[in-house]
This record gives C-alpha cells, sequence and structure tokens, in this order.
C-alpha cells in the first residue's frame, strides 16, 4: 500500500476489531491477501466505522471478508500492532479488540483482504505462519466459546 492509504502514517491509532469465529471445535483462520500481514493467518476482522457498535463493526467485518453470520460473545482481549519504517517513523497504529464469536450461518469464501480461509483446531496454529499473540487471542476467546 501506498502514502495515499488513509491508514498509512496515521496522525493517531485506528481501532479495529478482529473475531475468533468457533465452528465444531475449530477456529476460522484467513491468510491476508494484503499489506499489511500479507501471506499471514490471522483473524478476520477490521476498522470500526463511525456510529457502529464493537458487535456491529465485527459482525460487518466477518460478514465482508468471509460471508459468514457471526454472534459476538464475549470481548476476548486486545492487541496493539504499531510497525514503523526504516526511519523509525510510524507506518501503521491499530488497536484490535478481538471477540469470541460463534458461527451462525454460511460458508467461508474469499474477498479481496482474503486470500485463503482455513478452519483449524487449535493445536494446528504452531504449524502455520501466523500473526503476533494470535494463539494467545484464540486460547483467550475459547475460554468463553467451549462453555
Amino acid at each position: 500500500m501506498t502514502a495515499t492509504d488513509p491508514r498509512a502514517y496515521p496522525t493517531r491509532p485506528f481501532l479495529a476489531v478482529s473475531a475468533t469465529i468457533y465452528r465444531d471445535g475449530r477456529v476460522l483462520l484467513v491468510r491476508r491477501a494484503r499489506a499489511p500481514g500479507r501471506d499471514l493467518f490471522s483473524l478476520p476482522g477490521g476498522v470500526v466505522e463511525a456510529g457502529e457498535t464493537l458487535a456491529e463493526a465485527v459482525t460487518r467485518e466477518v460478514l465482508e471478508e468471509t460471508g459468514l453470520t457471526v454472534e459476538p460473545v464475549q470481548l476476548a482481549g486486545h492487541r496493539e500492532v504499531i510497525l514503523r519504517d526504516a526511519d523509525g517513523r510510524v507506518e501503521r497504529h491499530f488497536v484490535i479488540l478481538s471477540f469470541a464469536c460463534r458461527w451462525r450461518a454460511g460458508e467461508a469464501g474469499l474477498s479481496d483482504e482474503v486470500a485463503e480461509t482455513r478452519w483449524v483446531a487449535p493445536d494446528e496454529l504452531a504449524d502455520l505462519k501466523t500473526t503476533n499473540g494470535l494463539a494467545e487471542i484464540i486460547t483467550a476467546a475459547l475460554v468463553h466459546l467451549t462453555r
């Protein structure tokens, strides 16, 4: 992405959401199709829009990225993503609130942001190239989803 991207070189952090979606003992991972995080497995999600609740944002982002309908259950934690360029300037800054979500309908598909979707058992995470802290946030979410 270029400097014309409104999320590049921000003057403030962007608030984002992500979803640990649980279905039949597996969690949905998406492999990112573009930067930041291109080719890394992560959770579906994105930036919260003005006037949107966090639950509305996570539901919308999952639907847009994967075609799935989900039910947010509980906030499971957060991650801070701060990426700097070669000169040390902040190129990206996201505060991501991650939700435990139940799958309700649909089959996971691809989008311009998602190159691959994969339902994985939590113990399969170690074999994948993932975003930082993914295993920990999934573990925290599963506490709310496997009761």
